[in-house]
């Protein structure tokens, strides 16, 4: 298979596989460290955590990117 019948295939996938396929090729390029690992674990749950005790506010996804768009195109 070359490589754009092969990125063609990837971008026909549903977003979480894709998601997936990109995952798995990043690592392949850059090992994961543990160390760096265990501290964006500790730094999600935490994360999670805050926002389960309502000690958090969330943003909806499209209103940051109408902040950005916004902001850039000025």
């Amino acid at each position: 298979m070359k490589t754009g019948e092969l990125i063609d295939e990837v971008a026909s996938l549903p977003v979480e596989e894709r998601a997936r396929v990109v995952d798995t090729l990043l690592r392949s390029l850059n090992a994961p460290e543990s160390a760096i690992d265990a501290a964006w674990l500790e730094v999600a749950q935490r994360r999670l955590a805050e926002l389960r005790q309502g000690h958090a506010t969330t943003i909806p996804g499209e209103a940051v990117f109408e902040r950005i768009r916004q902001q850039y195109n000025k």
